[in-house]
């Protein structure tokens, strides 16, 4: 499949979090559950915004995943987390997932989505972000 109009020639941000896709990730046919992606994407923006707020932080809310392709048993996944704002308590963080193929190394846009975090004091209540 060739890349979409909308689909980036390559990643932006920076490296958050790779993993490869397993068998215990996959359906009967062997593609990765769009939940496992949307995970490992939240892990790796979650990592940005906590470096970001220097605290703990929650996922609060994902805007506008769209599923490109497929991810396959044995692709390495790399998602790659890009800043785009810092509110009061809260970041907006774009996180792209990639794939490189497990059979050919070619490398994939697979989807992408915007992240909400809110930084939280030990109690679990919003707090500023540090900057």
């Amino acid at each position: 499949m060739t890349a979409t109009a909308s689909s980036p020639p390559q990643p932006h941000g920076e490296v958050v979090i790779r993993t490869i896709a397993m068998p215990a990730d996959a359906n009967a046919n062997g593609d990765i559950f769009g939940g496992w992606l949307m995970s490992q994407m939240d892990l790796g923006g979650a990592i940005l915004a906590r470096g970001t707020a220097h605290c703990r932080v929650t996922t609060v809310a994902i805007d506008g995943m769209s599923f490109l392709r497929p991810v396959n048993v044995g692709d390495v996944v790399t998602c790659h987390g890009q800043l785009l704002g810092i509110g009061r308590t809260s970041m907006k963080v774009r996180v792209e997932a990639w794939v490189q193929r497990y059979a050919d190394s070619t490398q994939l846009h697979v989807t992408e989505g915007i992240f909400t975090y809110v930084a939280i004091d030990a109690a679990g209540k919003p707090q500023p972000v540090r900057r």
